[in-house]
């Protein structure tokens, strides 16, 4: 208790002072001018995305199964992305199809197109038929592949191969991957895990079989496949992946194979972080060197909020760079979410103030390092997002903490014009 009620009332006092300051400055208008300055433009987010399409091309995978299949499960293997986040990317494309698009409608790497209802009932077969023609016929220019999903205990299978009989006639072209999926269904009594791969069970090795005669000459390599959910507690999750991972790439041309490695590898993702991350550091920098030159203003607690304003601007920057436009509230929420434990250290900056002649040059190093260390958190938090991925604090954390590490020895200088940059 004794130690609680200093924190508490130095809290207090910090809040009292930066609302009483807030009040008289002008945070609307700071906000939006430095929003003008270093805002990004639409033509420089163009160039960005037109150079990673031009690095990694472009794959559509049209997904044809049954509900309960695996497809959505074959988007995660693929990605890396979260059951729930791959639920909710799904957009409507016909009235019996959906898309989702990876990473971003803007950068499409993966676009996988899936028959959403599909069943056994043949008034809906010409439907889904003619909206696939269609679809086929607008001659994207990607590269395009069938990857036809069935259970392996399901053998209630005439509309879908009727389905892929005539996509398979009208685009011979198109190379098709038969995935079996969901094994663990037909595993024998006790059987807690996933055997070595490839499974080596009886009733899975006649079923795969029957289920290849049934579609004999509508594809061109098949696969066994077990994609679960981590709670359902088979290990691996994505049983059978690389096996798929080479099946589908085997039927890719050749870029667009090393995309399919790539992705599965992290390469991709660690590539298009960067890209985007050289042109983000661009804009931390200026914020930078903002944030020094306010923070030596040698006058306790009366430069944060203008401090925040600036770095609540600096997020929504990155976040337009990124693809996630916010409205000021949005992105000061963001701040709150990705900065958590510097609020302490970010009090005891303004207080180093009080310290006659230097307390101020500590105090613009401190600000222009935690502004650059909060970008670069930023650049997870939006990364994470962009990607379809549920952002990671204690990763965003330990990102902030050694960018914060590197950047003091950067600006060190920064306020007394000895900059290093």
């Amino acid at each position: 208790m004794t130690n609680k009620l200093p924190i508490d009332s130095l809290v207090n006092t910090w809040n009292s002072l930066t609302g009483e300051v807030m009040k008289r400055l002008p945070i609307d208008q700071l906000t939006n001018t430095v929003l003008q300055w270093f805002s990004v433009s639409d033509n420089q987010v163009a160039e960005i995305l037109e150079k990673v399409r031009q690095e990694l091309p472009t794959t559509e995978a049209l997904l044809i199964g049954k509900p309960q299949t695996g497809k959505s499960s074959i988007i995660r293997g693929i990605t890396g992305v979260s059951a729930e986040i791959v639920g909710q990317g799904f957009r409507p494309h016909t009235q019996n199809t959906q898309r989702y698009t990876y990473p971003a409608e803007d950068l499409p790497l993966l676009i996988f197109t899936d028959t959403v209802g599909l069943g056994d009932a043949y008034q809906h077969t010409d439907t889904v038929i003619a909206e696939l023609l269609a679809d086929l016929a607008e001659n994207t220019g990607c590269a395009q592949v069938f990857i036809v999903t069935v259970k392996i205990n399901d053998f209630a299978t005439d509309s879908l191969l009727e389905i892929t009989k005539q996509l398979r006639q009208k685009y011979p072209k198109i190379p098709c991957l038969l995935a079996v999926t969901c094994l663990h269904q037909l595993y024998p009594p006790n059987t807690a895990d996933h055997p070595p791969y490839p499974p080596d069970f009886e009733d899975i090795n006649r079923a795969y079989q029957e289920i290849k005669e049934t579609f004999k000459d509508l594809y061109d390599n098949s696969v066994l496949i077990d994609f679960t959910l981590e709670e359902d507690g088979y290990n691996p999750v994505f049983y059978g992946l690389e096996a798929f991972r080479d099946n589908l790439a085997d039927l890719l041309p050749k870029a667009e194979a090393n995309t399919i490695h790539q992705l599965l590898d992290r390469e991709t993702s660690n590539k298009l972080g960067n890209l985007y991350r050289d042109v983000a550091r661009r804009y931390m920098l200026a914020f930078s060197v903002i944030a020094a030159t306010l923070a030596a203003i040698p006058l306790p607690l009366a430069t944060m909020p203008v401090l925040t304003a600036l770095q609540v601007s600096m997020v929504g920057v990155l976040g337009k760079l990124y693809g996630q436009v916010l409205t000021p509230s949005q992105a000061g929420g963001v701040v709150s979410a990705i900065a958590g434990g510097f609020l302490a250290q970010a009090i005891g900056r303004e207080l180093v103030k009080f310290i006659p002649g230097f307390g101020s040059v500590i105090a613009a190093s401190w600000s222009a390092a935690y502004t650059w260390a909060l970008g670069e958190g930023a650049c997870v938090y939006f990364g994470d997002l962009m990607g379809g991925k549920k952002p990671d604090p204690k990763r965003i954390q330990r990102v902030m903490k050694e960018a914060f590490s590197a950047a003091q020895e950067r600006f060190k200088n920064v306020a007394t014009g000895g900059d290093k940059m």
